[in-house]
């Protein structure tokens, strides 16, 4: 960090954390179902009707999306759903992975929780069950995408 710049946040104002889904209505259920978000806007947006869409998103001539935004409390999370092309990839397996590793969430009772999430497609990555100084585990939302759930301990 530099001590003679500005600083950054009188400069900058945070929007959001882009996930690409496979199944958008899908990843709604485990999301604001599951995990409580709240659906805000959302935009259905394809090459006809936004020529140099699909350069903007790097994908080539051709794109059609469904972009969803989701809220809880500040944080928002963009869910994307690609129609044209498909998405391809797969999400971060372990957090010394480079990129996104995972989205956390504080939650009262993580057992529950994780029952809960496992009923909207959630899958419980038992090995990282811990608690060091937190109970704390994860779970691969219903495209892979690593989830934490923490709770604080007695």
């Amino acid at each position: 960090m530099n001590p003679n710049s500005a600083p950054a946040q009188a400069n900058t104002r945070w929007s959001h954390v882009g996930l690409c889904v496979v199944d958008l209505a899908r990843s709604m259920q485990f999301y604001c179902d599951g995990l409580g978000a709240v659906p805000a806007e959302r935009y259905e947006l394809n090459t006809e009707q936004l020529p140099g869409l699909g350069l903007a998103l790097e994908v080539g001539d051709s794109a059609a999306i469904v972009s969803q935004m989701i809220t809880h409390d500040a944080l928002r999370i963009e869910l994307i759903e690609w129609r044209r092309p498909g998405a391809v990839g797969t999400p971060s397996s372990q957090r010394n992975q480079l990129g996104l590793t995972h989205l956390s969430f504080w939650v009262s009772d993580i057992d529950s929780m994780v029952e809960r999430l496992q009923q909207f497609g959630g899958t419980l990555l038992p090995q990282t069950r811990q608690s060091p100084g937190v109970d704390l585990v994860f779970l691969a939302d219903p495209d892979g995408t690593r989830v934490e759930l923490m709770a604080a301990t007695d």
